[in-house]
């Protein structure tokens, strides 16, 4: 007997239509064989809410000063109690600036004794704003791989996507981390930093861009740190609205389905991923989660979960999928 067709399926047929002169990206799944299904479940995102000191250009979540929505303690806690139901091997938290949340501490401290690998993705200028002591605590105590956002080691480019004075802060803290032994071997205390081209264009190669970054960081302020990872813009919230002012939103969906790497399918973050939004609404991705698709198309709250999700269940795609499966991918 015919099922009813979920929205997940729903979505996918949406994109039947052509977009920016590219094809729809379920079209070109397709047409190399392929389906985006889930797979072994592995990581648990938590976005703790879209408060930000900053308004970056390139943000998909338009995340910013302006916005109020953040998570709350209880949700925090059903969030910990499903962690200890599904024992995920890595958590990941993120923003927003994490760094905004209040209670950010109190989630390290409850979760991170049910994960073997707790992640924090950083806003340094956030991080410095905050009581950057006790935070930095926790994170050294706890052994929290921080991931920080660090576009450029060009004072003007990383200004112009994230603000007057974004650079010089953002080197304060790498130094403050480094003292604590973040980024140093022989610590153990893991300091990756994230970098997002400035304009409509891709990023240089992962590793080209982390020996130089490794470089320019110790020759200009004596700076480390472990892992260098470049990504592709995705084409939603904020940085859609300035391609599409700009006149480069075609350009730059072309430039991105032109690059589509099939190779990338197999390794994309959403088959393992299960991003958990402020309010406690599952996704796919943080991505999926920025357009309003839920988890295999379905509405579920933390709550409602018992365990890890389904592998081989369907995940809602859109044509912003490209930017994940552009070169090397968004894995």
């Amino acid at each position: 007997m015919p099922q009813e067709p979920t929205s997940a399926d729903k979505m996918s047929s949406a994109e039947s239509s052509p977009a920016c002169g590219v094809e729809p990206f379920a079209n070109t799944l397709a047409r190399h064989g392929l389906e985006l299904r889930r797979g072994q479940t592995n990581t648990l995102q938590i976005n703790v809410g879209l408060v930000c000191n900053q308004a970056c250009r390139h943000c998909h979540l338009e995340a910013g000063p302006n916005r109020s929505e953040i998570m709350a303690p209880d949700t925090m806690d059903e969030i910990v109690a499903y962690a200890k139901r599904a024992r995920f091997p890595v958590v990941d938290i993120t923003g927003g600036a994490p760094e905004m949340n209040p209670q950010l501490g109190y989630l390290i401290e409850t979760i991170a004794p049910v994960t073997p690998r707790l992640m924090l993705r950083a806003n340094l200028t956030a991080l410095a704003q905050q009581k950057t002591d006790y935070l930095l605590g926790l994170c050294t105590f706890n052994r929290v791989v921080i991931v920080a956002s660090f576009p450029s080691m060009s004072a003007s480019q990383t200004d112009s996507q994230r603000g007057k004075g974004v650079l010089e802060k953002s080197v304060a803290m790498l130094r403050k981390l480094n003292d604590l032994g973040y980024g140093r071997d022989g610590t153990g205390l893991e300091l990756n930093l994230v970098s997002n081209p400035t304009g409509a264009f891709l990023p240089v190669s992962q590793l080209q861009a982390e020996r130089k970054f490794k470089s320019d960081l110790e020759r200009k302020w004596g700076l480390f740190f472990n892992n260098l990872f470049t990504f592709a813009n995705v084409p939603l919230g904020r940085f859609l609205t300035w391609l599409e002012d700009s006149g480069n939103l075609d350009s730059y969906m072309q430039k991105l389905s032109a690059s589509f790497n099939p190779c990338t399918v197999e390794s994309l973050m959403c088959r393992t991923f299960v991003s958990v939004n402020w309010d406690g609404y599952l996704y796919d991705c943080d991505f999926n989660l920025s357009r309003g698709a839920y988890l295999g198309g379905r509405k579920r709250h933390v709550s409602q979960m018992n365990g890890l999700p389904e592998p081989g269940t369907r995940i809602p795609t859109g044509n912003h999928c490209y930017a994940c499966t552009a070169g090397s991918g968004f894995t």
